[in-house]
């Protein structure tokens, strides 16, 4: 940093507060403000929401230990590098995989299955659920006037749903489930319809399909659904149960898309890939330009998925809420102020 900048962020030094996961997730109010690396920025969060994935680190998933969260809007504070000032008092969100810059993947194909990767509060670097965060400013994306912080937060997620209709773009197919109409699923189903596809969404109970309903999706209960009825089924449920009943409503030759991360050590029978030659895709990130244009275009009612909101020092109860079935998306702040 230059000296004016360590002056700026010496102005920072003391202690913040911020949710950690070492054993178990505890609330902390005596946390370093994080120094920053060459390239990266300082970051003041201004909302934060769980996701599935925080509630499966927790649990033991990946085996992470630090700061959580990774989807976030914030204002960038202090830059690490005078070519960066532009970024200054932006409001911003930003992608999540910070690769190593030198391997043939990141060179090639970009951060996002670079070997060496970090991943924001899921690999290697501590997530945004804290007053102040760092991340490389080339992560970042400046926000639309347009675009609240309350539509802002669900970029993340909205761009692993678009990632769907991407992968599947190729493919011969009209007719898709998927299965959990939950925080991400909803998205998924939402943008596969906005693309053209019939585009179904399954639950296991009929309260988890009045806000599918809501956004004028089809729905059917996923139980109710028989055998073989899709020619693609998308695994959002988040759990190994979900899994099952993905592949059994797939057709033959047909194509599952993973989208769940979970914390499991169930068994599963996966004779029917061999037999039915059944097609599987793995899914995780994608395109930050692409959501925040459909979150502009205001074509996603995304405000309806918020079921709660708490300050950090309030974390570990929104966590709780977080985890209780039918709940979609809880965010944080790191205080209630009224114009959020």
């Amino acid at each position: 940093m230059s000296g004016k900048k360590l002056t700026l962020h010496s102005t920072l030094m003391i202690p913040m507060q911020a949710l950690r996961l070492d054993t178990s997730l505890s609330y902390r109010n005596d946390m370093p403000i994080p120094e920053l690396a060459a390239g990266e920025a300082l970051i003041e969060l201004r909302l934060a929401g769980i996701c599935a994935t925080d509630l499966e680190l927790v649990k033991g998933y990946a085996g992470f230990s630090g700061i959580l969260g990774h989807e976030f809007v914030g204002k960038v504070i202090a830059v690490a590098d005078d070519k960066h000032r532009d970024w200054l008092n932006r409001r911003v969100v930003g992608s999540i995989n910070i690769g190593c810059s030198v391997c043939e993947v990141c060179r090639s194909d970009g951060p996002e299955h670079c070997q060496h990767r970090k991943v924001l509060g899921i690999r290697g670097k501590d997530g945004v659920f804290a007053d102040y965060f760092s991340l490389p400013v080339v992560n970042l994306y400046p926000l639309p006037d347009s675009v609240s912080d309350q539509a802002a937060v669900f970029t993340e997620p909205l761009a692993a749903a678009l990632r769907v209709v991407k992968q599947i773009a190729a493919l011969p197919l009209t007719d898709i489930a998927v299965v959990g109409p939950g925080r991400l699923g909803l998205l998924i189903a939402k943008v596969l319809s906005l693309a053209g596809y019939q585009a179904t969404a399954l639950g296991r109970s009929t309260s988890s399909l009045a806000l599918p309903k809501q956004w004028q999706l089809a729905t059917g209960m996923t139980t109710e659904t028989p055998d073989n009825s899709f020619d693609c089924v998308v695994d959002a449920s988040g759990q190994a149960t979900g899994f099952a009943q993905a592949l059994r409503l797939v057709k033959p030759r047909g194509t599952l898309v993973l989208k769940s991360t979970f914390a499991a050590g169930a068994a599963l029978d996966l004779s029917k890939v061999v037999v039915y030659e059944i097609n599987i895709i793995g899914s995780r990130c994608g395109p930050f330009t692409e959501a925040l244009t459909l979150l502009a275009e205001g074509k996603l009612p995304v405000a309806t998925m918020i079921d709660g909101q708490y300050p950090l020092s309030d974390g570990l109860a929104a966590f709780n809420h977080a985890a209780q079935a039918g709940v979609r998306k809880i965010l944080l702040q790191p205080a209630l102020h009224s114009d959020y």
